[in-house]
């Protein structure tokens, strides 16, 4: 393995450590291990997009606070249609989509943490008697090596899980190898406005918070064309910064520690939604 090779996997594995304890209740979660309410995740979801019925609605557990927009709602999702869910968690946007694409759809969560996937697959029970569906699954792998054949899906969503990953281009080129011709993708992501000072860069916190691993609108614009995919829309949306701001996130508090006297972590980090076609 080169060094860089083995740089790739120590991020990864820092990664699906401290999602591992997320999933199994050792931290909570906003993103990141770090939100400090008891209904911090219903909260961040519904300012971020979602609505009170889509939670009440989800198997116990599945909102884990780890959302930063809502890629379910960018999909358009259509009865009949298969959608991959990227960093699938405890299946919150898989169970999400299920009701979307219908019996004759399905929904496919892909997530490396194998502690999550006994989450999600623990949940589909109860998601099999609240809508009478059989039609959501969860695969372990990598979402830069994805378990899916070529041209499998009409559409591919995530959900602040690519800026975690170590190699970006890796991942855009799986998404366009697993979209058929037509198919669409709706991501919802993390994205820096300027670059983060070094200080905040090395913090293990930021990295598996989705924040160190960032990049700038301008790059995810080019890693998304890089991978052939057209009609690209990345859309800055402020409303995920302000509130683990104004939510005093312990995370957030500590990157604002770190940032010059005055600035500010919107300043910064945006979340975003990226929308493109193949």
């Amino acid at each position: 393995m080169s060094g860089n090779d083995a740089s790739k996997q120590g991020i990864r594995e820092v990664v699906r450590e401290g999602y591992a304890r997320v999933a199994t209740g050792e931290s909570a979660g906003c993103c990141a291990p770090s939100c400090c309410t008891t209904d911090a995740p219903g909260q961040l979801a519904q300012a971020i997009g979602y609505s009170v019925s889509e939670l009440n609605d989800l198997p116990q557990g599945a909102n884990m606070g780890l959302s930063c927009g809502n890629p379910t709602a960018l999909a358009s999702l259509r009865p009949g249609e298969t959608v991959i869910d990227l960093g699938s968690g405890g299946g919150f946007d898989v169970f999400l989509a299920g009701p979307r694409v219908g019996a004759t759809g399905r929904a496919i969560g892909v997530d490396m943490t194998p502690e999550m996937i006994g989450k999600a697959r623990g949940n589909t029970e109860a998601y099999r008697e609240r809508t009478g569906l059989s039609n959501v699954e969860f695969r372990l792998g990598e979402i830069e090596h994805l378990p899916l054949a070529d041209a499998s899906a009409d559409a591919v969503i995530s959900n602040c899980v690519i800026n975690l990953s170590p190699d970006k281009p890796q991942v855009w080129r799986e998404i366009a190898r697993v979209l058929r011709p037509g198919g669409r993708v709706a991501v919802s992501d993390l994205a820096l406005l300027q670059p983060l000072p070094a200080k905040v860069r090395g913090m293990l916190e930021a990295l598996v918070g989705c924040i160190a691993g960032a990049v700038t609108i301008a790059e995810t614009k080019t890693l998304v064309a890089d991978a052939g995919l057209t009609d690209i829309v990345v859309e800055p949306k402020q409303a995920y910064v302000e509130a683990m701001t104004e939510w005093n996130d312990p995370l957030y508090q500590k990157i604002i520690e770190q940032l010059p006297a005055g600035s500010r972590a919107s300043d910064y980090i945006v979340s975003v939604n990226v929308t493109a076609t193949k």
